[in-house]
């Protein structure tokens, strides 16, 4: 469908309405269109006379119509019956083309060609079990998708961790800060430190820290992560377990009472002391150790 105006004698403007049941109907054409509006009337009228022709035993024939604005109805102009009454003819500089002939326009290698369409890649996410949030998210954002896919592609064990800090921790970034910051977040920087999250050398607080300083600060995200690694040796932990120890009694107490989520307040004071670096296993492992050992040096005197 073309739209023109209609002082021009050569004007082309057409459209096209079909009787559609199992296939398509006999074309008509429709002409003297100058606006979307009349485009609009132009083809709900042509389906309430076709209808109404059909249905009164008549035909559709080929045919060009006009449209009438003020009577706001088609009338017939001409009839045209096949390609003769529209002047086709063959090029004579061009030869044919027959593309079926042609590998690359195969259905086959057309079909591979196409890049991946949004109900393919949401049912690809779902068996990630993404959370539906952060599907809809990769495929309506293009740099959120991007950074997603290039991450998997380095991180193929960990879809839905990969989805948790992209949907959640960056896209909090940038809402919080724009998206200048998202440079910054490469996906070998973002898969590099979702390795030391998986082995155990940095923490979630850490992993969270990391991305937040090289958003906000710039700077390549695997080499920031180096500074907020976890400390797992005992001996070197072994100053803030003592510290926290000497400093919350109560909650010691409470732990010997039998109260056992104080211990993981316990854990979570020393994370605090030693500045997110501790590791909370090796910091529960010590504590339970200690107070265990306390415990029995208490009984013992008993």
């Amino acid at each position: 469908m073309s739209v023109a105006k209609l002082q021009e004698p050569n004007s082309k403007n057409q459209t096209r309405t079909n009787n559609q049941n199992s296939k398509l109907g006999t074309k008509v054409e429709v002409k003297n269109l100058n606006s979307f509006r009349s485009v609009e009337r132009a083809i709900a009228y042509e389906i309430k006379r076709q209808t109404a022709l059909i249905e009164s035993g008549g035909k559709v024939v080929q045919e060009t119509r006009g449209w009438d604005e003020a009577k706001q109805q088609t009338f017939h102009q001409r009839f045209k019956e096949g390609s003769a009454d529209y002047r086709y003819f063959p090029e004579p500089d061009l030869p044919k083309l027959l593309l079926t002939l042609i590998p690359e326009f195969s259905p086959e290698a057309l079909s591979e060609s196409l890049p991946e369409l949004p109900w393919e890649r949401r049912a690809r996410y779902q068996k990630m079990d993404i959370a539906p949030d952060h599907i809809e998210m990769f495929i309506a954002d293009d740099r959120l998708g991007t950074v997603f896919e290039s991450t998997l592609r380095l991180q193929p064990g960990a879809p839905r961790l990969v989805a948790n800090y992209i949907g959640s921790d960056i896209v909090g970034l940038i809402a919080a800060h724009g998206d200048t910051g998202l440079q910054n977040i490469t996906p070998e920087g973002l898969a590099a430190v979702l390795e030391l999250y998986t082995t155990d050398k940095i923490s979630s607080r850490g992993v969270k820290d990391a991305i937040t300083d090289a958003f906000v600060n710039g700077g390549d995200l695997k080499e920031i992560s180096k500074k907020y690694l976890q400390e797992s040796s005992e001996a070197a932990l072994e100053d803030v377990i003592n510290a926290v120890l000497a400093e919350e009694v109560k909650a010691v107490a409470e732990y010997r009472a039998g109260k056992h989520a104080a211990l993981q307040y316990l854990v979570g004071k020393a994370m605090r002391k030693s500045g997110s670096a501790g590791n909370p296993t090796t910091l529960r492992k010590l504590f339970i150790t200690k107070l265990s050992t306390k415990n029995q040096i208490a009984r013992t005197k008993q």
